[in-house]
This record gives structure tokens, C-alpha cells and sequence, in this order.
């Protein structure tokens, strides 16, 4: 496992997002352009995230919510600034697309728990935080068993079986459910919500 995750696994994330990117490269060119019209020329969304060892990183992903605001100059709800080709882009997961890009430049991994805010650090528990001892992924073992429509308790859960368990079977086992649940559209959003409601810390060890 170890050998794995120290020296094949970069490897494998590097060769295969350089290449995934060079064939997507039309997807990501279209993409840009239609979010650029549909967010006033702002295609992408960039935000500080924490990677591995606590470390903080620029996570690269399209712009999917414009930055439209009430009367009292406060940002709409998610679900009211989805724009419609945003909410054709998260349904499709093209906006993890830039983050082959994260990937290409060591601060991500295809496989890993999902990069959360940085404001969440100091609000993990002891096991929770276990989930920064690697690289954060495009995709994951909680995304593959719930995505967006699991509690952050189960989330955290899978995230740091995934730490004590990772393999080159498990990596592979995850990008084929992954597949599945591109195509199935599943999971991409909690119940009632455009994204999962924050995370306010949990005392309970898991």
C-alpha cells in the first residue's frame, strides 16, 4: 500500500490526467466559452482548499453559480444563481474538467477525499482529520457511496476508510462506480438543496 501510494499513484494520476486533458481539451474550450457568456466573462472558480498535510492549494473548477444579488447587495441562493448551462455542466460532472489540472501539478490526486473549505480545519475531530494524510481527489470512496446526498458523518466515515484502505483495486473499483454514477446523474445533490448544506463540526468520533 504504501509503495503504492508514494510512488505509483502520482505516477498513474499524472500520466492519466495529462492525457485525459489533452482529449477533453475541445469539451473544456466549449465549456469555457459558454460559462464565460453566461457569468459575465468569469468561467472558472477558484477557492483555497486544503490538500494533503493541511497544505492549501487553488482548487480549478468551472464556474457553475453566477454572482447575481438582492436589493441588500447579498448573494442569491444557490439554487436561485444556477445558471442553465451550469446546472447542465454540475449534472454532467464537466465541472471537475480543471481539476485534471490540480491533478497535473501534484496538489490533487484522481482518487482521494474530496477538497473541502478551509474554514472546516479546526472543526474535525480527531479521526476526521486523518482524511488530510493524502492527496484530495476529483473523486472518491464517499462520492462513489452518496456524494452530495449523504450526511457529513458517513462522508467523513468512507473518507477515512478510504486512508487505511487504499489500493490500486480500491482506486480502480472507484473510478468505475464513478463512471456509473456520471451516467446516472446520482447523488450530485443533497435532498431539497443545489449543494450540501456546511459542515458545523461534529465531537463524535468516527
Amino acid at each position: 500500500m504504501k509503495v503504492y501510494s508514494r510512488f505509483f499513484k502520482p505516477l498513474i494520476d499524472f500520466v492519466l490526467s495529462l492525457t485525459a486533458f489533452i482529449l477533453l481539451l475541445p469539451v473544456f474550450l466549449v465549456v469555457t466559452l459558454l460559462l464565460a457568456i453566461a457569468n459575465n466573462g468569469k468561467p472558472f472558480f477558484l477557492q483555497p482548499r486544503p490538500g494533503k498535510n493541511n497544505r492549501i492549494f487553488r482548487v480549478i473548477k468551472f464556474k457553475t453559480m453566477n454572482d447575481r444579488k438582492n436589493e441588500r447587495g447579498e448573494l442569491l441562493s444557490d439554487a436561485e444563481r444556477l445558471t442553465t448551462v451550469g446546472a447542465f455542466v454540475r449534472k454532467t460532472s464537466l465541472d471537475e474538467i480543471p481539476q485534471l489540472l490540480n491533478v497535473i501539478k501534484g496538489e490533487m490526486s484522481l482518487i482521494g477525499p474530496r477538497p473541502l473549505l478551509v474554514e472546516y480545519l479546526p472543526l474535525y475531530n480527531e479521526s476526521q482529520r486523518r482524511r488530510h494524510e493524502v492527496r484530495p481527489g476529483i473523486t472518491g470512496w464517499a462520492q462513489v457511496n452518496g456524494r452530495n446526498a449523504i450526511s457529513w458523518e458517513e462522508k467523513f466515515k468512507y473518507d477515512v476508510w478510504y486512508v487505511d484502505n487504499i489500493s490500486f483495486l480500491l482506486d480502480l473499483k472507484i473510478i468505475f462506480k464513478t463512471i456509473v454514477k456520471v451516467f446516472k446523474s446520482e447523488g450530485i445533490s443533497a435532498e431539497g438543496s443545489v449543494t450540501i448544506e456546511r459542515f458545523r463540526g461534529s465531537k463524535q468520533e468516527i
